[in-house]
């Protein structure tokens, strides 16, 4: 891949790039470097109320939860269930200081959930996936108590946690569970199968590329080479989209998840779906957390939590 591909804003940032480890070669390494990045990262919990606590999981596991409130809003107010990305491996959040569910309580002007599911491979598939429905049932359950409106309940994540939104729409349509108002996936991990046009062009050492995503999903499934594949657990794969909620799809131009992001988009809209569209010229997986500070970063938060503050508008 040749810099000519990347937005001009980024060339420098990738030219100073170095290659990527394996980042399941040495998973708990993986998971302190990341702990490591949000320490370095600026924490503002000024502007939002926090509380941190444990709700009982599926399979008598507890799950820790963070709710923010913007501070001074009495509400109802929607709410937002944010599942955190990292491969279903990593990424975990931490109590109270979950800066993408802080950035959603003020910007949105929602009450903002966080869910510390159970990651992969000690707890593969459908470990995390029963935690955030069942942190999404926990949301419906106690809406008068978080004053918030019942009606206006989203769900949103970055990567994984995009694919995981994906399965909660579905389990919720499928399970006759609480009604989710929309559906907003970034980047989202959504196809087992990567094979697409993006996974395989998408080879760069320095970012996501097809063969960090055949990691992902041989340490997420319990059965990776099976030919079957749970539905929920690769979203791609389910026949019939009609009834879900309206949708916002964010890709990136150099993402090798940018083609199964977009088909999955154009077949939820096929299915009678609202569906906004976003597709980020010159950019990879995650670029914010490389570039957090370029003008494509901001527009890029800009557009999606704004799009988010309008689905959910009373």
């Amino acid at each position: 891949m040749h810099n000519t591909t990347v937005h001009p804003e980024l060339a420098d940032v990738l030219d100073r790039m170095p290659e990527r480890p394996n980042l399941f070669d040495d998973l708990e390494a993986t998971r302190r470097n990341f702990g490591a990045l949000q320490d370095s990262m600026p924490l503002d919990t000024s502007g939002v109320d926090i509380r941190n606590l444990e709700i009982d999981g599926p399979d008598g596991n507890l799950i820790p939860i963070s709710v923010y409130r913007p501070k001074g809003v009495a509400g109802p107010l929607p709410a937002v269930l944010h599942i955190h990305g990292g491969s279903f491996a990593f990424g975990r959040s931490r109590p109270g200081e979950d800066r993408t569910a802080i950035a959603i309580a003020e910007e949105v002007g929602a009450v903002a959930v966080s869910v510390d599911y159970r990651l992969a491979p000690e707890h593969r598939y459908p470990a995390g996936m029963e935690d955030c429905y069942t942190a999404l049932e926990w949301i419906a359950e106690h809406a008068a108590e978080l004053r918030v409106d019942a009606d206006r309940v989203a769900v949103t994540g970055k990567s994984a946690g995009g694919g995981l939104t994906a399965s909660l729409a579905l389990l919720s349509r499928d399970r006759g569970g609480p009604a989710i108002a929309y559906q907003s996936m970034y980047i989202p991990t959504l196809d087992h199968r990567h094979d697409t046009e993006s996974a395989r062009l998408i080879t760069d050492p320095r970012f996501l590329n097809n063969a960090d995503i055949a990691q992902t999903y041989r340490h997420y499934l319990p059965e990776p080479e099976a030919e079957t594949v749970p539905v929920y657990a690769s979203p791609a794969r389910v026949g019939d989209l009609s009834g879900l909620p309206p949708a916002f799809v964010l890709a990136c131009d150099l993402d090798p998840l940018r083609d199964e992001a977009l088909d999955y988009a154009r077949r939820l809209m096929d299915s009678g779906i609202p569906v906004t569209v976003c597709n980020v010229p010159g950019a990879w997986h995650i670029f914010e957390f490389t570039a957090p500070d370029s003008a494509l970063a901001r527009n890029t938060q800009r557009k999606w939590l704004g799009d988010l503050r309008a689905a959910l508008a009373g």
